[in-house]
């Protein structure tokens, strides 16, 4: 679409810290490894900086329309039940409720979400909306045990696992499996981490072993490619060319914590403290911005 103003301000928003999108999103602060409490990224700025009368958000395109966004609403019904854990308020319930009722509402017969149907209507769909769309209808289920929720579970499982040339969001490589945020463009990092935690939340609520060893295998492919997203000064937002700005380096430091904190492999130790040191360098984060700037400018 081109630059446009929408995006220039979106683009500042972002840098500044005054995007709802982009609000700071820490390593979570009331997850569990062994039952569905808090989410493993802490989203919850995403509620506070919200105008505190919205049950379900709606954010700006670029132009300039409010429309609702999958992966939004997700995040911020995530967010309000980590709200509800740690405060008892009935407000954050209900919010949880309302963006869960919400996804049941707009969820496909195939158990897909058009999360990108407005600006790429011919590839909308998304692992990390289905991700985090199952890791919100499992909560809203523990809260209420109304079986809606878990039937919608398993329709965006479902489809979150058909491969991307049958219409789906995963990819098939021989014993290897990526999960794309968006199935048109390169293997975006924060994505896929964001999708294996919907499958995370699915194996820890359900005896299921194919999904286990769907898991299990995008973990492994996880542990492979890791070293494929860092350019020894910065993180890379996926796997073509693409830095990560700085509020995308941040996220990917927060994902490692918790992944190293959930499945106890040194990797994600590793790349965790080897990216926070690139944080703490001030060349690096100055030259990484004028990369990513550039960028911007060129997409």
């Amino acid at each position: 679409m081109g630059i446009s103003i929408y995006k220039i301000k979106k683009w500042y928003r972002m840098m500044t810290g005054k995007s709802v999108l982009h609000v700071n999103q820490g390593v979570g602060t009331c997850y569990s490894k062994t039952s569905v409490l808090g989410y493993y990224n802490d989203l919850t700025e995403k509620v506070m900086k919200d105008n505190p009368e919205n049950l379900v958000p709606k954010y700006y395109v670029d132009t300039g329309e409010k429309i609702y966004f999958s992966i939004g609403v997700f995040q911020y019904g995530l967010a309000s039940y980590d709200l509800f854990l740690k405060t008892g308020k009935d407000i954050y319930k209900a919010k949880l409720l309302a963006c869960a009722d919400w996804a049941t509402e707009n969820q496909q017969e195939d158990g897909s979400w058009l999360t990108f149907a407005y600006e790429n209507p011919k590839h909308p769909y998304s692992s990390m909306a289905q991700g985090e769309g199952i890791s919100l209808l499992i909560r809203a289920h523990f809260a209420t045990q109304n079986d809606k929720y878990i039937e919608a579970v398993h329709r965006a499982k479902n489809f979150m696992l058909k491969p991307i040339s049958d219409g789906g969001t995963a990819d098939y490589r021989g014993g290897d499996v990526y999960l794309y945020e968006y199935t048109n463009e390169p293997l975006i990092l924060n994505g896929w981490i964001f999708s294996l935690w919907g499958l995370y939340d699915y194996c820890k609520y359900f005896d299921d072993e194919t999904v286990q060893s769907v898991l299990d295998a995008t973990l492994q492919s996880l542990i492979k490619k890791l070293p494929e997203f860092d350019i020894k000064y910065w993180s890379k937002y996926d796997d073509g060319k693409r830095l990560c700005s700085p509020f995308y380096h941040k996220l990917h430091i927060a994902q490692l914590k918790v992944m190293y904190d959930l499945f106890e492999n040194d990797i994600y130790k590793e790349y965790a403290d080897k990216w926070g040191k690139y944080q703490d360098r001030i060349l690096n984060r100055m030259k990484a911005f004028i990369v990513k700037a550039w960028q911007k400018v060129v997409e």
